[in-house]
């Protein structure tokens, strides 16, 4: 069999990042009791944008956005997940991820490494409309899991709605809409008892 460069490259990183349905969040999906992984995490942050997008703040490249979300996990391949809310695993957390977008991307022929280095770059940035909107998706989506799953990841590592709430703030920046929401489901939470307002 007789492949040329490019495609062999190319056929070797998707190879390469099917290793990213191996990665565990610490979110259980919500109709089930396992955890999700990060290869669905990505999935369902582009189907997000995809339903959501008339939510933005600004117009976005829809496109783009999409690439972002598929294209901003795959380095948890090397550097594992970063839960949100460990301060500790964050410190170094950038320094992890950008070694492995090196080595990850730079698996392509050098044009779409390019592409998605500056596509995971952008989103890191959060300065764009689009990664903007990209990064409120991703704070979203756990925690509509979280208050669908009665609070399960919430309640085993302790943490409270003045946590959340901290951490979700830059939904904000992507959809005024969206932080409404999510305001509207972290008081819903605290309401229901399955999110604690302030550590004992």
């Amino acid at each position: 069999m007789v492949v040329n460069d490019s495609l062999q490259e190319q056929i070797q990183f998707l190879i390469e990042i099917d290793k990213l349905k191996t990665i565990e969040r610490k979110t259980r999906i919500i109709h089930g009791d396992r955890l999700e992984n990060d290869a669905e995490h990505s999935w369902h942050l582009a189907m997000m944008a995809l339903i959501l997008q008339s939510h933005s703040n600004k117009e976005v490249d829809l496109l783009k956005v999409i690439k972002m979300l598929l294209v901003h996990d795959l380095v948890e391949i090397d550097a594992g997940d970063t839960f949100a809310y460990d301060t500790v695993g964050h410190t170094d957390k950038y320094d992890r991820e950008i070694k492995a977008a090196h080595r990850l991307f730079g698996i392509l022929p050098e044009e779409q490494a390019q592409e998605l280095l500056n596509l995971w770059l952008e989103f890191e940035a959060k300065e764009t409309n689009e990664a903007q909107f990209a990064s409120s998706m991703d704070r979203l989506q756990p925690l509509i899991h979280n208050h669908q799953n009665e609070g399960d990841t919430w309640q085993k590592y302790n943490i409270t709605s003045e946590q959340v709430l901290n951490r979700n703030r830059e939904i904000a920046n992507g959809s005024e809409t969206l932080w409404t929401y999510a305001q509207q489901i972290i008081q819903d939470s605290v309401d229901n008892g399955i999110l604690t307002k302030s550590k004992s």
